[in-house]
C-alpha cells in the first residue's frame, strides 16, 4: 500500500521521568520545539512534494525552500519529523516558525530571512513501500541509510538517537538549556508505527520557579486556575502563564490567602484567553498581586510567556514580591 496524506502521526504520552531503556531495547531522541509534520516525496518525477501538519493540513506552499530542496530526496518517500525555523541569530525559534506558518504573500522573503529545517526522526515509506509494520530499529536503519546514501545536508537534519541512558539524561538536562529543545522522546526499538496511538513516551524538562498570583478562575473561595504574572522593567505586571486546574486540597489552602483586587489592579480591563494561542475569552477574578506562588514549568516559552500549562506547587508567604524574577528573566 502506498501512503497518501493525510496519515495520522503516531503520538507520545507525557511522563515526568524517563522510563527504563531496557538494556538497549529503547531508543531516546531529543524533542524539538517545532511543528510536527509528515513529508511526502512524489512517486514519479514532475509531481510536487507534500508537507502535512499533525492535523492533516497541507502546507508545502508556505515552505518553498523545502519544496525546492526535496529534489535531493528519492521518490516514494514519507518522513515523519519536526519543522523548525532558525532566527537571524541561528537559534531555533518557535516564534519565527509561527511567522513562517502564517505568512501570506511574503512567503519567499521570509524563507530567505527565516529558513526552515526538517528534522527527520522516522521513515514511514521508502521507495514506495510502506514501513509501518517494521520495528522502529529497522525504520531507524533505513532513515540513517537515506541520509548517508544521499549525503543529505540542511535543510534536512537527521534527529539524533541513543540507547545510552547517560547520553539520554544529558540531552534531557543539558540540551534543554538551548532554545528549541524541550525534552526527549523514548521509543521501543521493536515497536511498529501505530497512527494516532500514544505509543511513545515524551519527557519535558521542568524547572521550579516563582511568580505572583494576579487572578484566578472560579471564585476566591474555590479557585480553579491561577493566572500568574511578573513585573517587567517598567513596573507593569505581565502575564507569564496559567496553571493546570488546582486539586481540592491546594485550592482550599490557597483560598484563605486570596484578597479581591481593587480598581487599581494592573490587569483591570485586560482581556484574557483560555489558553496560549486561543481566542476563547476568559473572565478571571482579579486578586491583589502580593502573593507568591511556586510552580513548575517546562522550557517552552514565547517572549517570556509559558505556552504549556504550569503546575502549582505551593504558596510562598515567606517570599517578598521583590524577590520574584522580572518578566523575561530565566527564573
Amino acid at each position: 500500500m502506498v501512503l497518501r496524506p493525510p496519515v495520522e502521526p503516531m503520538l507520545a504520552q507525557a511522563r515526568d521521568t524517563l522510563p527504563s531503556l531496557g538494556h538497549g531495547r529503547v531508543a531516546v531522541q531529543p524533542k524539538f520545539d517545532g511543528f510536527r509534520a509528515l513529508l511526502y516525496t512524489p512517486l514519479r518525477d514532475g509531481d510536487l512534494m507534500l508537507l502535512q501538519t499533525r492535523r492533516g493540513a497541507l502546507v508545502q506552499d508556505r515552505f518553498p525552500e523545502l519544496a525546492a530542496a526535496a529534489r535531493s530526496l528519492p521518490n516514494g518517500l514519507v518522513l515523519d519529523g519536526e519543522l523548525a525555523v532558525l532566527d537571524p541569530h541561528g537559534q531555533l525559534s518557535f516564534t519565527a516558525l509561527q511567522r513562517r506558518a502564517t505568512a501570506g504573500r511574503n512567503t519567499r522573503a521570509l524563507a530567505a530571512e527565516l529558513p526552515a529545517h526538517f528534522i527527520a526522526f522516522d521513515v514511514l515509506q521508502a521507495d514506495g513501500q510502506e514501513l509501518l509494520d517494521e520495528p522502529f530499529a529497522r525504520r531507524r536503519e533505513a532513515l540513517e541509510a537515506l541520509f548517508a546514501d544521499h549525503r543529505l545536508v540542511p535543510p534536512w537534519t537527521l534527529c539524533p538517537s541513543t540507547t545510552d541512558r547517560t547520553v539520554a539524561d544529558e540531552w534531557l538536562h543539558d540540551w534543554t538549556d538551548v532554545p528549541g529543545v524541550e525534552g526527549v522522546v523514548a521509543k521501543s526499538l521493536t515497536g511498529r508505527y501505530r497512527s494516532g496511538v500514544r505509543g511513545w513516551t515524551k519527557v519535558r524538562r521542568r524547572n521550579t520557579t516563582e511568580a505572583l498570583i494576579g487572578a484566578v478562575t472560579g471564585t476566591l473561595r474555590r479557585p480553579l486556575v491561577l493566572l500568574l504574572g511578573r513585573y517587567d522593567t517598567t513596573g507593569f505586571l505581565r502575564l507569564v502563564g496559567k496553571t493546570t486546574p488546582l486539586k481540592p486540597g491546594p485550592a482550599h489552602e490557597l483560598a484563605g490567602h486570596l484578597t479581591a483586587a481593587g480598581p487599581e489592579h494592573p490587569w483591570t480591563g485586560v482581556r484574557f484567553t483560555a489558553s496560549w494561542n486561543s481566542r476563547t475569552p476568559l473572565e478571571p477574578v482579579l486578586v491583589d498581586p502580593d502573593l507568591v506562588a511556586e510552580f513548575s514549568a517546562d522550557v517552552s516559552q514565547d517572549h517570556g510567556v509559558w505556552r504549556h500549562p504550569l503546575r502549582f506547587e505551593r504558596i510562598r508567604p515567606d517570599m517578598a514580591e521583590a524577590a520574584v524574577s522580572l518578566f523575561g528573566e530565566a527564573q
